[in-house]
């Protein structure tokens, strides 16, 4: 009996962390005066679930393994799409509309990588095209730069590091960075880009392995190396780390810092 509580209450965390529930927030504070007993009887109470499976914990690692594989076997921009929208090893694609690849020239000097996509994007199956986005095209126009552009100099190629809108825009789980990761890093490879622009947090730390907050990382420049071993024959890439157009948004003051950090790159030989 004890098995079969422990499985029932790691489904029930598992469903709620898929459906974007990560945090516990309660109007009324708990009970802890209920006893271990009570506590034991009540769970014991609850109907049995429609499977008595044992739930699978290296699913996870299981899904990167496989990612590591597909992404690793993609050698053009076609495969790697097609690689990404067959694979199966990330929940959040069940909940969201469309796969969102990238935009722009594949043959641009600067490569853009964002979060993931949000409500605009998934609609429409584009990185960076709501609002956020609209502020994005405008900064990068300050610098001679669009995802429209005609020649690797003057142009941007747009991507994020999920592919898959996260249910209710909430931030991407350490286990679906850690899936899509070989995806992302393939895509850099595929595009070979002479700079990576890494819009917000969640890109540069996933990107450059690193737990500093984005204050810490932008303002220089990075050396971008893939965390995945084989996926890449480029030993490393120039990046920059930014804030995230969205944060831009409701913080308007920090867009001084991202001029700052277009101008370093703008000075940079292109």
């Amino acid at each position: 009996m004890v098995r079969y509580s422990q499985n029932l209450l790691l489904t029930a965390l598992e469903w709620h962390i898929e459906a974007g529930a990560d945090e516990v927030l309660q109007d009324t504070p708990n009970d802890r005066t209920l006893s271990a007993a009570k506590i034991v009887k009540m769970v014991e109470a609850a109907p049995p679930p429609a499977t008595t499976e044992p739930m699978s914990l290296g699913g996870a690692s299981e899904s990167r393994a496989e990612a590591i594989k597909i992404a690793s076997a993609c050698q053009t921009l076609e495969e790697l799409r097609e690689a990404i929208a067959t694979f199966n090893g990330l929940a959040i694609k069940k909940t969201a509309s469309n796969l969102v690849f990238a935009e722009g020239n594949p043959k641009a000097r600067v490569m853009v990588v964002g979060e993931a996509p949000g409500a605009d994007e998934d609609k429409q199956g584009k990185p960076f095209v709501g609002v956020s986005g609209q502020l994005l095209d405008k900064i990068l126009s300050c610098i001679g730069l669009a995802r429209g552009g005609d020649t690797p100099d003057n142009s941007v190629y747009i991507t994020n590091v999920l592919n898959w809108r996260p249910p209710g825009n909430r931030t991407p789980t350490p286990a679906e960075i850690d899936t899509s990761l070989p995806f992302i890093e393939r895509h850099i490879a595929l595009i070979n880009p002479d700079y990576l622009i890494l819009c917000g947090g969640v890109s540069a730390k996933a990107l450059m392995g690193s737990n500093e907050a984005i204050s810490k990382l932008r303002g220089k420049f990075l050396e971008y190396r893939p965390i995945t071993h084989g996926i890449s024959e480029k030993p490393s890439i120039k990046a920059i780390a930014t804030y995230h157009p969205s944060y831009l948004l409701r913080t308007p003051s920090q867009k001084a810092l991202v001029w700052a950090d277009m101008l370093m790159l703008q000075k940079t030989p292109r």
